[in-house]
């Protein structure tokens, strides 16, 4: 027997999905899990987007060959024993609150390739392997009408648009993206749109199409379905997301007071920042961040790789110097932002339930050519914080010229599964698009980075 015309229309309403019908295009982010006791763990990843150069930040060779050192002297820290680089006081101050991780290793010194392996947490990952956000998001959702994965920044050409899909989990779990460029919320007159109707959706339409749907579905036959359920649920959460005020108010920068945006930096990173800050506290479970330190007044936009310094053989200038692709001008911001960031966790009561991390998809090379440095993803640095890390320590060890790893190497996948140990899953957990193909992590956490068993 041939369906009749209205169930045609409720499949095929089923097929194009409640956003769809609404005009929105926002991802179905909005899976809800059984709210838990205690707050859920959540992250803040500082993506150093070009590879930042671990032996001018974070992993210096005062001893080394002039070629090689750099211009840069160490400075104390907080911690006996752990010295970072002069232009990060800041963070040197409050060293006692994060580890640093100088033995991070693995073997693809493309941006495209090294980016996938960063943020996949595998050696060799598939081109559908998910981002750790978007496993996040299947596994421990938001618990509130939020998001439950962001990114803040744009990538520039160099990769491809992976981070904005959900890998093989599929787009649903992809993540929201804020900010293209020179739109950002350190722009003046900076607005959320992500949240926006296309234009030729005004809210009265937007009301009168789920009145419409809420109608169909409310018919006897449909409602048996259990898909339909599940699916009205959803819709119901994205419509909310959409109309109600809470989620744009997270977004809203307005909403803090001018001396805490001072605090983070009237720039890019810090004002992605903060806002990555108000994203975890609204519910967010997984905010990635773009580490842009901006354009230097007088000189123009080209993109937001901050990190991919190769100096004046590239026509990027000095390596060291304080263009958009200079040291002396991305180190003070970092060292701004981030301590910011940190402090304002700890005083919030926030940072022992969020993971923070900051790190790029390979470090610099040691020897230095036009005052700059190659891609190097032999040995790198990374810096976690929070979610059970302990402060003030130190681990793995680059040889005397920040080339190979000495000691304690950290591959992408103990990388991973460190993460996920941090935020609750352990890295066996079955998971993929049968919900049990793969393992959240082929790795094991690296246990000595915990302040204690978690």
């Amino acid at each position: 027997m041939n369906p009749s015309r209205s169930d045609l229309n409720r499949r095929d309403l089923l097929q194009l999905g409640g956003l769809g019908m609404l005009g929105i295009t926002l991802p179905q982010l909005l899976q809800a899990e059984t709210p838990p006791k205690s707050r859920p763990r959540s992250c803040i990843f500082v993506v150093q987007y070009g590879g930042a150069s671990h032996l001018d930040s974070l992993d210096l060779k005062p001893e080394a060959p002039a070629e090689i050192r750099g211009p840069y002297s160490p400075i104390a820290s907080a911690v006996p024993g752990m010295q970072m680089c002069e232009l990060l006081p800041r963070l040197s101050r409050i060293a006692d609150q994060f580890t640093l991780i100088r033995s991070m290793t693995h073997g693809n010194p493309g941006h495209d390739g090294g980016m996938h392996v960063c943020m996949t947490g595998h050696s060799q990952p598939t081109e559908a392997t998910p981002y750790f956000g978007s496993v996040l998001s299947k596994l421990k959702p938001a618990t509130v009408n939020m998001p439950s994965y962001v990114w803040l920044q744009n990538l520039a050409g160099d990769v491809q648009p992976r981070y904005l899909s959900g890998g093989f989990l599929g787009s649903a779990f992809g993540p929201l993206r804020v900010g293209t460029d020179e739109d950002n919320p350190a722009a003046p007159g900076f607005r959320m749109k992500s949240f926006d109707p296309p234009p030729e959706v005004s809210g009265q339409r937007l009301v009168t199409r789920q009145d419409l749907l809420n109608g169909i579905e409310s018919g006897q036959e449909f409602s048996r379905r259990p898909i339909a359920n599940s699916f009205g649920e959803f819709q119901t959460k994205a419509f909310d997301l959409i109309t109600g005020p809470a989620a744009r108010q997270a977004f809203d920068l307005g909403q803090e007071p001018a001396t805490v945006r001072d605090q983070y930096g009237r720039h890019p990173l810090g004002q992605n920042l903060l806002m990555a800050r108000r994203l975890i506290e609204a519910g967010v479970r997984l905010v990635s961040v773009t580490a842009w330190a901006g354009t230097p007044p007088g000189e123009k936009f080209r993109n937001v790789q901050t990190w991919d310094m190769h100096g004046e053989g590239a026509g990027l200038g000095s390596s060291f110097g304080t263009g958009a692709y200079g040291l002396s001008w991305a180190l003070p911001r970092i060292d701004e932002a981030v301590s910011a960031l940190l402090d304002d966790l700890r005083q919030r009561g926030l940072l022992e339930d969020t993971l923070v991390v900051m790190v790029g998809e390979f470090g610099r090379s040691p020897r230095i050519s036009y005052n700059g440095r190659d891609h190097w993803p032999a040995c790198y640095s990374a810096l976690m914080a929070g979610a059970g890390i302990r402060g003030g320590a130190v681990y793995g060890a680059s040889d005397k010229q920040g080339a190979y790893v000495k000691d304690h190497p950290v591959s992408p996948e103990m990388f991973g599964a460190t993460l996920f140990h941090a935020l609750g899953i352990p890295p066996d957990t079955r998971f993929g698009p049968d919900g049990f193909s793969f393992r959240v992590s082929d790795g094991e956490p690296v246990h000595e980075l915990f302040a204690s068993t978690n």
